[in-house]
């Protein structure tokens, strides 16, 4: 999954700033029932992972049933914490 490609399918552009509030909900939404459907792990960290960024991921005992993929998610937290 490419992150230009997400933004793109999800939200229409790849420019998520200028997205009004109500386009920017809606695409949320999309990739959280994307999120809820998905089966392949590594695709399902890709979304979770950007929800996170938009700051409307799920908790990662509701995201995630494998104890590795959460203690990806939580690496992953950690590092966007250090920039």
């Amino acid at each position: 999954m490419h992150f230009d490609d997400q933004l793109q399918r999800y939200f229409g552009t790849t420019e998520i700033d200028s997205l009004p509030p109500a386009a920017l909900a809606s695409g949320i939404e999309r990739m959280r029932v994307d999120l809820g459907l998905e089966k392949d792990r590594g695709r399902r960290f890709a979304l979770w992972s950007l929800l996170f960024l938009l700051g409307d991921a799920p908790d990662l005992d509701v995201a995630f049933k494998d104890a590795a993929d959460r203690d990806a998610a939580r690496n992953f937290m950690e590092l966007t914490e250090q920039g």
